[in-house]
């Protein structure tokens, strides 16, 4: 084959991978560099043997190295090789057996690569191997014994790579296409930081994440050790695929199911889950993993929080409000018969992990209602997120992942620019405070309905958002059109947008009632998130009282 047939077959990497290296990661037999030479001349990037470095670089071999200086000494060497070519051009780059082995190596792959494991099964390792007598680890053993030891080690931390390839008795041929196959097709989770005064962690957006979900929080786990807090709904649903992901990074899990449901976030369930919590005897090294909704989310964190005065904890949120809402922030809580979230603490996970792929399993209302919270994002401080709201809400609520991805991004990292500049809710103006447009009306209207179900939270959000823009117009302080803009496209969604679209009778005494207990409120007068526009929210206590009754009654209460 002459050189420019070679270059015109040459596969360019898709826009995701470009400009990264390509790390082939398994145990030595696994064909790393005859796979990787292959791989490189498809993809017309250069390739590199990292052993073969190491060799070049110390002067002898491997195995002369091993006998000289040690294991300890060669994997120093081969940590600071690896990390220079990685941060050179990219590159195909087969690794040493135990160079994924190293934590600081993994995290320079993470950060400068897209790593791929070569799985093979065990007979296949040990005939490639058996004639070859460069491989210290198998000196004076058995081949096939030292190989299960080192499987048994090595896979669970193999599993972190970014793809894994599953190979066998195929030829290096077919094995290179199947590789190149998983790289053209990859699409990385989306990923955002949250920075906060306290700590960060990254919230990851993404389908099939439960699948990988031991990859993704090995690295932020202080033990592989985790139980798991979800409820009677989630768990038949997506509980199996998350412990089959932790157990493939050797995370040993347990479980706590509680009842589905806003009824079950209450003081006796919490005592219930911290009793479940100390009778499996956690360390303060062991992770607390919330599965489920911000029910689960909330209930959970507050456990972790208290329990041994702080657990490692996860948010995975199954539900479209608790992914753009209660799983970020650091709120955690429950209810008590007094109100909503009075008993709680701020408590921030080591890491979200948001996949798109279980809103496919919520009823179309669950759905709907989780989008409020992503259109009070763009109403409170982001103008232009509400026009792309208004282009792309119908495909949001209608189940297209990339744009569902794509919300909960921006509302997500909107929701971090707020919280990371007030994160304990100390600001006495605005600042994080802002989070509650649309809620001190839609927590009121969750109060009459007894946080029974007949009202989900993102109902009473979205009700809320339409009577807050309605009273700062009646106020003055914006247009009526925006107003009207923001509940017709609330409508155009299907939540309700007015009181009207509720099918009840309230009463304008009780619901005030209600929001006199809220826990928003200070010295004694009512605080309300209003506006002066689209993405121009701001808090107020000056609201006349009259004013809000005024309002509820024109919308239909009694008094």
């Amino acid at each position: 084959m002459t050189r420019n047939t070679a270059l015109r077959e040459t596969i360019p990497l898709p826009d995701t991978i470009t400009g990264r290296s390509i790390v082939l990661v398994g145990l030595m037999g696994a064909g790393k560099t005859s796979i990787g030479r292959r791989l490189a001349a498809r993809l017309g990037l250069p390739f590199r043997d990292a052993d073969a470095e190491i060799e070049l670089a110390a002067g002898c071999t491997i195995p002369e190295l091993f006998a000289r200086y040690g294991e300890p000494a060669f994997r120093d060497g081969e940590r600071r090789v690896i990390r220079r070519l990685l941060a050179g051009d990219p590159m195909v780059l087969a690794f040493g057996g135990g160079a994924f082995m190293d934590a600081e190596t993994r995290a320079a792959t993470r950060a400068e690569a897209v790593s791929v494991w070569l799985r093979c099964p065990l007979p296949v390792l040990v005939r490639r191997v058996a004639s070859r007598d460069n491989r210290p680890l198998l000196a004076g053993g058995d081949p096939e014994e030292t190989l299960r030891r080192l499987m048994s080690v090595r896979d669970p931390v193999y599993a972190e790579a970014d793809l894994i390839v599953d190979c066998g008795e195929e030829s290096a041929d077919h094995t290179t296409a199947q590789v190149l196959d998983k790289l053209l097709t990859w699409k990385p989770a989306r990923r955002l930081s949250v920075v906060l005064p306290s700590t960060s962690y990254d919230v990851v957006i993404g389908d099939n994440l439960l699948a990988r979900a031991g990859a993704l929080l090995a690295p932020r786990l202080p033990q592989k050790r985790a139980v798991v807090i979800t409820d009677s709904a989630v768990a038949p649903l997506h509980l199996p695929t998350l412990q089959a992901g932790l157990a493939e990074t050797a995370i040993d899990c347990s479980t706590i199911v509680v009842p589905n449901g806003e009824a079950t976030k209450n003081l006796d369930t919490y005592l219930s889950v911290v009793d479940q919590l100390l009778e499996q005897r956690v360390e303060r090294r062991t992770a607390v993993i919330a599965l489920g909704g911000g029910v689960v989310g909330d209930l959970a964190g507050f456990a972790a929080a208290t329990t041994l005065r702080g657990l490692p904890f996860i948010q995975i949120p199954t539900t479209l409000l608790s992914q753009v809402d209660s799983s970020v922030g650091g709120k955690t809580g429950v209810n008590t018969r007094r109100g909503k979230n009075l008993v709680g603490a701020f408590y921030q996970p080591r890491m979200v992990l948001a996949d798109t792929g279980t809103l496919a399993t919520l009823p179309p209302r669950e759905l709907r209602a989780g989008y409020a919270e992503i259109a009070k994002a763009g109403l409170i401080g982001d103008a232009a997120f509400f026009d792309w709201c208004e282009r792309f809400g119908q495909a949001v609520v209608g189940g297209d992942p990339d744009a569902q991805a794509e919300a909960i991004k921006r509302a997500c990292a909107f929701k971090a620019a707020v919280v990371g500049d007030d994160e304990r809710e100390e600001k006495p103006n605005d600042g994080r405070a802002l989070l509650n447009l649309g809620h001190t009306f839609g927590h009121a209207l969750e109060a009459e309905y007894g946080y029974t179900g007949g009202l989900l939270h993102g109902e009473g959000v979205a009700v809320g958002l339409g009577l807050a823009f309605k009273l700062s117009a009646r106020l003055g302080l914006c247009p009526q059109a925006d107003a009207d803009r923001v509940i017709g496209h609330i409508a155009s969604v299907g939540l309700p947008a007015e009181l009207s679209m509720l099918n009840r009778r309230f009463s304008t005494e009780t619901l005030i009632g209600h929001m006199r207990r809220d826990k928003k409120m200070r010295d004694g007068a009512l605080h309300f998130v209003l506006a002066r526009g689209i993405g121009q929210a701001f808090t107020s206590r000056d609201v006349p009282p009259e004013a809000v009754v005024e309002l509820l009654r024109d919308e239909g209460c009694a008094p």
